[in-house]
């Protein structure tokens, strides 16, 4: 039998990493290739003309998946209903922007799509916030949704994660889907911590560390840790424009190992509210290593973790605590 359509909310959608979600989501990338979708886009009345070209373009491309498209620049309409809501609408930090500016601003949009998703979207809502500052954004969310359980407010720190996998997997010259295990500690930012302890690469002789197989600490230790942690400034000096087409994809990962479940054996990282694991403060939208089973992800317990790594964790979490602050400077 025919599954019901599942209706995901991409807000930001005329935009350019919602113009590369979109056709990824309605393809069956997301939700598998079985399950039909009712796609919600919210823009900007400003991006309205665009998001309509968006939804023409969306006619045009005959998705046998996709069973509708709702585009509209008002966000009660955008979230009614809405099963997954990937919340890619945010205000870019601009030339001459304080933080503390960018943060009120989308402090201001977070805390009205909160209201909107939590009085509309369908109960069990699971919500992946990718706008920067990522983590603190979903933390705002969180706080005026509270009917939407926490552990269905995450943020995006897969797209750092497969950063990560990508550079191991050029250094060692093997498939990326021979890596795995890497984890991305903390924040999306440039203090997020990606550590290749529990990192494995599958060889002729079975899984077999990354540590041993690079053999060299210098550039795990040095030039991995600071290309990944760099990765998206990289991409804007090259491009002139930010990570789109990597973003949409790392979300879709996201939401399908959440929704579909990991692999055995595998964890992945994502940006969950802290319960205090790992000794990282309760109460800051984090990235852990995480596992998914039937619609729920569980931190991954029990991993050795170094001093060096302690450090690193501790950094990031310190400027979790930061931004918190400051987000919440701006609620007053």
């Amino acid at each position: 039998m025919a599954k019901e359509p599942v209706r995901v909310l991409v807000t930001g959608a005329a935009g350019q990493i919602g113009y590369a979600l979109v056709p990824m989501i309605a393809r069956g990338i997301m939700l598998g290739a079985d399950q039909p979708v009712i796609l919600h886009m919210l823009d900007i009345p400003f991006a309205a003309e665009a998001l309509n070209g968006v939804k023409m373009e969306l006619v045009d491309a005959a998705f046998p998946l996709l069973k509708g498209v709702v585009a509209t620049t008002d966000a009660v309409e955008a979230c009614t209903g809405v099963n997954v809501a990937v919340m890619v609408g945010g205000f870019p930090r601009k030339e001459g922007m304080e933080r503390k500016d960018v943060m009120s601003k989308n402090v201001s949009i977070y805390k009205s799509q909160a209201s909107a998703l939590e009085k509309h979207a369908a109960p069990n809502c699971k919500v992946l916030v990718v706008a920067n500052p990522a983590n603190t954004n979903a933390l705002i969310l969180k706080e005026f949704a509270p009917s939407i359980p926490e552990k269905n407010i995450t943020c995006l720190t897969r797209l750092d994660h497969n950063r990560a996998l990508g550079q191991v997997s050029e250094r060692l010259s093997v498939p990326v889907s021979d890596v795995k295990n890497v984890i991305i500690w903390g924040n999306h930012s440039s203090t997020q911590y990606p550590d290749v302890n529990h990192a494995t690469v599958k060889t002729s002789a079975g899984e077999k560390p990354v540590r041993e197989l690079v053999k060299n600490d210098e550039w795990l230790n040095g030039e991995f840790i600071s290309t990944v942690q760099q990765r998206g400034a990289a991409i804007i000096k090259a491009r002139k424009l930010s990570s789109a087409l990597s973003a949409a994809s790392s979300a879709c990962d996201h939401i399908r190992d959440w929704v579909v479940g990991t692999p055995e054996g595998t964890f992945v990282s994502m940006g969950v509210y802290s319960d205090g694991s790992y000794n990282v403060p309760a109460g800051l939208i984090y990235s852990f290593p995480v596992t998914c089973r039937n619609g729920e992800w569980t931190i991954v317990q029990g991993l050795p973790i170094d001093d060096a790594s302690r450090k690193k964790m501790d950094l990031t979490a310190e400027e979790l605590k930061e931004e918190k602050d400051l987000a919440y400077s701006c609620l007053s």
